[in-house]
């Protein structure tokens, strides 16, 4: 397991005070890529063996975000590598060690070269660690878009929401997400989002948000003008 301690910042709060949801997936995706460093697998050496982690598919359950100011503790570890997909757990606890969210999430490799996934590197293997996966539902890989649908504003996707991958960063689909149930003025007590990633959105291109219901919530697929998605959604309810 690989944790590091924070404190919650303002710039990381929403305008209730709380931990964002955009900063909530920051502070885990900063906890991989800590962990990826901590073992010499970090952003050079990827970049020097021509090779990326990319995220296939997110599962976060919120019990409660911590608020300005709150230390928290943000751990993950690696408890499962397959040929192609390694699967990742990570939690947020607060300075007590109550466990305020968790998260489960699929990884791939990709080859940045030959521009495809590939098998992960047995030297990857580094990552996997002795402990077990948290008792949560299966993460999805294919989150089902059901009934009519309503769009959003189409978003024009800028260089402020690229990663060093020079596409959008994961945690930009959500923040897109939420800013279309925004528009249409719906509000959810967030307890669980699911992500599935399905293509790379680029700089310059345009991401149309297509919302429908589901059970507890929504799904909102982000999608390209003449169709295909980007990534799927789903935002539910406490």
């Amino acid at each position: 397991m690989y944790s590091f301690d924070s404190r919650v910042r303002y710039s990381e709060c929403d305008e209730t005070g709380r931990l964002s949801i955009l900063g909530l997936v920051n502070y885990l995706q900063d906890c991989s890529t800590f962990h990826s460093e901590s073992l010499g697998l970090g952003l050079a050496r990827m970049a020097a063996d021509h090779y990326a982690w990319f995220i296939s598919a997110w599962q976060i359950e919120i019990g409660e975000l911590p608020s300005f100011g709150d230390d928290i503790t943000v751990s993950t570890w690696c408890y499962g590598l397959r040929r192609a997909l390694a699967s990742r757990n990570f939690t947020i606890n607060d300075q007590v060690g109550n466990t305020l969210v968790r998260a489960d999430s699929l990884w791939f490799v990709f080859d940045t070269e030959a521009c495809r996934p590939v098998r992960i590197p047995d030297s990857q293997r580094a990552y996997l660690s002795g402990e077990g996966r948290l008792d949560m539902p299966a993460t999805r890989r294919r989150i089902p878009v059901e009934g009519p649908f309503v769009e959003t504003s189409p978003i024009v996707v800028d260089e402020q929401q690229l990663d060093t991958n020079r596409h959008v960063n994961n945690a930009r689909y959500i923040s897109m997400a939420l800013a279309a149930l925004d528009e249409l003025g719906i509000s959810l007590d967030l307890h669980r989002i699911s992500v599935q990633y399905q293509s790379m959105a680029l700089s310059g291109d345009t991401i149309v948000p297509r919302v429908s219901s589901c059970a507890s919530g929504r799904t909102v697929e982000l999608s390209r003008p003449e169709g295909g998605p980007f990534a799927t959604v789903m935002l539910q309810d406490a």
